[in-house]
């Protein structure tokens, strides 16, 4: 079949001009530039004349909940929320029921996600203290790389010994597979836990959260993350950085040139919010490492633009709203944001924080440089036509009925936004249409390392 996408501004590869894509099946087949009017020869013709063509999103760190924990959410529901967000690939986090700390538990959830999944996915594989014999066995074709928590997890998926820490490092530059961690200091964490539990009880307000989830617990196990990746030569992500000194580990993106060995993911979740909003949102808006000052908030939107941090992710991670209630010590840490994520992300374009052209870099480009997918995250001939149609709009506002997640609930509600994603076409399959997911299609398993860049 073939689909043609044209009059829309194509936003690829530092460029922005009007044009024409042309898919035929599953892939890119021609690129033009300028007015072609091409109509007629095609079996279905996308107007997009005022709006943006870009590559699909691909979301690196998500927590779908599935296997064990979907009564938060599925990749079923997730994915839904993904599409209807103009996100075509994402890769999920570790740590589900059970973990995917072990061969068969990575073949289960690919097997699981071949008729649930609606966007294209791929896994990554949890370390822990004593699994990295298992390491070289993994088809790295089938996985981005490994996912190690050095805080903020529980049994043997929290890592904080420093020899078994050694070996993760050591293993994953042998490998030369990335590595993304979640750095916060547990120890740390525990002693601003008791301590505010003394002066204000079991359940300390949720105001007190980036005082007991430090900028210094993020600090210091960053800051070992970075010494044992530079030892050892491993390529390190870090995931969801929330302070501004931890920006000081990361090296420039260049245009045109290879990606440093360490990087810095950022959050949607923490580009947005500040501490500030804990005030009108509550728990709604804790989450692991926590949102943190405003002066944070601005480093990082600065680093966007600057090219020390080369990701946006979302650590999309729903809860029941019943889990959501209490304060630091009772409340869930996470939410949803998939959804949302690119509109609120082109809302900061239009407030200056970053250029629509650099957006597409953070979360299409880069992602799939940083984890050499294969044929994705451009609009190149040959590729597989991932691609996402965005315009401006009158304002609306996110309510209820238009949430796709599971747990039916987002922090967002009640946000004014001017942009809509329009069209999601996932390998040239229109899976989003104006409101409407396509429930009867699924994605296709990512692969890594075959084409990299």
């Amino acid at each position: 079949m073939r689909t043609i996408i044209d009059g829309g501004t194509i936003v690829n590869e530092g460029r922005k001009f009007t044009g024409t894509v042309i898919i035929d099946d599953d892939r890119i087949s021609d690129i033009i530039e300028g007015n072609s009017n091409p109509r007629a020869h095609c079996e279905r013709f996308v107007d997009a004349t005022g709006c943006f063509v870009l590559p699909g999103v691909i979301d690196e760190h998500v927590h779908f909940r599935e296997p064990g924990l979907t009564r938060k959410a599925d990749m079923e529901s997730e994915t839904r929320a993904a599409a209807a967000g103009g996100v075509t690939s994402f890769f999920d986090m570790p740590n589900t029921v059970p973990q995917t700390t072990t061969v068969e538990a990575l073949s289960d959830k690919i097997r699981l996600a071949a008729d649930r999944s609606h966007i294209n996915y791929g896994f990554f594989f949890g370390a822990t203290k004593d699994n990295t014999g298992d390491f070289s066995k993994i088809d790295r074709t089938r996985v981005p790389g490994f996912k190690l928590f050095m805080g903020a997890s529980t049994g043997n998926m929290l890592v904080d010994r420093r020899d078994a820490l050694e070996c993760i490092f050591k293993t994953c530059a042998d490998l030369d597979l990335p590595l993304m961690t979640h750095c916060e200091d547990t120890a740390m964490i525990n002693k601003n836990m008791a301590e505010a539990k003394r002066q204000y009880g079991d359940d300390p307000d949720i105001a007190l959260h980036p005082i007991i989830r430090s900028a210094e617990a993020c600090y210091t196990s960053s800051s070992l993350a970075v010494k044992l990746a530079r030892r050892f030569g491993t390529r390190l992500h870090i995931a969801h950085v929330t302070t501004a000194r931890e920006l000081s580990f990361f090296e420039p993106s260049r245009p045109g040139k290879p990606l440093p060995q360490i990087t810095g993911e950022a959050t949607v979740t923490h580009l947005w919010f500040s501490e500030e909003d804990y005030k009108t949102k509550g728990a709604l808006i804790k989450c692991n490492p926590s949102v943190k000052r405003k002066e944070d908030r601005a480093a990082l939107r600065e680093a966007l633009d600057d090219g020390r941090i080369v990701a946006v992710g979302t650590d999309h991670a729903p809860h029941e709203m019943k889990d959501k209630i209490g304060g630091c010590a009772k409340a869930a840490s996470g939410m949803p944001s998939i959804q949302f994520s690119l509109i609120s992300m082109l809302t900061l374009v239009d407030e200056g924080v970053l250029s629509i052209v650099r957006l597409v870099e953070l979360m299409a480009h880069h992602p799939a440089q940083l984890f050499s997918v294969s044929e994705r995250g451009f609009l190149r001939k040959g590729y597989k036509a991932d691609i996402a149609i965005v315009q401006r709009t009158d304002p609306w506002k996110v309510s209820e009925n238009l949430i796709e997640s599971k747990c039916g609930w987002s922090p967002l509600m009640g946000q004014q936004y001017r942009w809509k994603v329009r069209q999601t076409f996932c390998n040239g399959h229109s899976v989003y249409d104006n409101g409407h997911v396509d429930e009867d299609y699924f994605g296709e398993a990512l692969r890594f390392r075959l084409n990299e860049e």
